[in-house]
């Protein structure tokens, strides 16, 4: 099922294979529609390492009890040739100027993790 253009919700699943549950396809929606916007920006694919997270699998692989990925709000990305680092600041820049919605965004040593929660979070 295409979430936007170029993003499927096969993509979003939790990596134990849970899919997506109907009550977070709204926030999985809205989720890929900014993503997509990143796209577009670098006119490159974005692989999604990690979106949605059941509970028992973001506790194998040390999520916080909190986690955005269990709202279904929340991707680590990798954009080929990107460095985490750009991939930050291009998606800073692009909620500073009102292209992506406002929320968590972090730079890790091999990916940028980045949510839609309601509030600005940085890590």
């Amino acid at each position: 099922m295409h979430l936007t253009k170029n993003f499927y919700l096969s993509e979003f699943a939790c990596n134990d294979g849970a899919v997506v549950p109907p009550e977070l396809m709204e926030n999985v929606k809205l989720l890929a529609q900014q993503l997509q916007v990143l796209r577009d920006h670098y006119d490159a694919p974005i692989k999604i390492n990690s979106a949605y997270r059941t509970k028992s699998h973001n506790a194998n692989v040390g999520g916080s009890i909190n986690s955005q990925h269990l709202l279904a709000t929340a991707a680590d990305i990798i954009i080929g040739g990107v460095s985490p680092l750009e991939t930050q600041e291009t998606i800073q820049t692009l909620i500073d100027s009102g292209k992506m919605l406002e929320g968590g965004l972090g730079k890790y040593r091999t990916f940028t993790h980045y949510d839609i929660r309601k509030s600005k979070a940085r890590r």
